[in-house]
């Protein structure tokens, strides 16, 4: 099964939502799946998480982990602006450092979900 992270607009509350429904699951005896979700509070705030250049970067680095140096010669970017990006977006998980210094998205799915 392909490591999945699930993307969301919508309320702080939803998180609690989906806590309370794992306790449900966990007291009824039911299994546990793993769910991972990142949730934004609207959809300025998500577009301005993923800009295009941060979009590209990702789409980047799910094809080959690199350095951050290697990363913005790769994308012919400033080095800066490359760690600015790379350090925001292992703020909210979208992409991990690896032991040996490289960054690498350990995702195979983003899905997008938006509620009206």
């Amino acid at each position: 099964m392909p490591r999945k992270l699930e993307i969301r607009i919508g309320a702080a509350g939803d998180a609690l939502d989906r806590f309370e429904a794992a306790w449900n699951r966990v007291q009824e005896g039911r299994a546990m799946r793993p769910l991972h979700v990142l949730s934004f509070a609207n959809l300025p705030l998500l577009l301005r998480t993923l800009s295009p250049a941060r979009w590209a970067l990702l789409r980047d680095l799910s094809a080959k982990p690199a350095s951050i140096y290697e990363l913005a010669k790769r994308l012919g970017r400033d080095y800066k602006n490359v760690h600015t990006d790379v350090t925001q977006l292992a703020a909210i998980g979208l992409i991990e450092r690896q032991a040996d210094g490289r960054v690498a998205v350990p995702w195979e799915l983003l899905q997008a979900q938006f509620r009206l």
